[in-house]
């Protein structure tokens, strides 16, 4: 049996190397077009909402060199945007099923601590 072969995403003659998980292998493979490539796998159509999340967890992760927790995303986000942002009912209506996880695979960053 071979090597195993990591998925692939392939976007504008680029071959971008995926985990089994999605998640991009190279963070600084990410853009604005691999997010949007990213999104569509996972059947989220992005609006500025998305957008103004992506945009955060990016500095946060820049800023920490760590990412959230589900429980320290929402607090955080909280911080940053006030209670009408930050809770989980607003989070999950942008990213259905894991808003954290889906955030930061759109974002081009790690899977994130206690995602399966």
């Amino acid at each position: 049996m071979g090597p195993e072969v990591l998925p692939t995403l392939e976007l504008n003659g680029r071959s971008l190397e995926l985990t089994d998980s999605g998640f991009l292998s190279d963070t600084s493979d990410w853009d604005e077009t691999v997010a949007e490539a990213l999104a569509m796998r996972s059947q989220i159509r992005l609006t500025a909402a998305h957008w103004e999340i992506i945009r955060f967890l990016r500095d946060y992760y820049c800023k920490f060199q760590h990412l959230p927790n589900a429980r320290m995303f929402v607090k955080a986000v909280q911080k940053q945007f006030g209670e009408a942002k930050g809770n989980s009912r607003y989070l999950h209506k942008l990213f259905p099923e894991s808003a954290v996880r889906y955030a930061c695979l759109i974002a081009g960053l790690p899977k994130p601590p206690g995602c399966l």
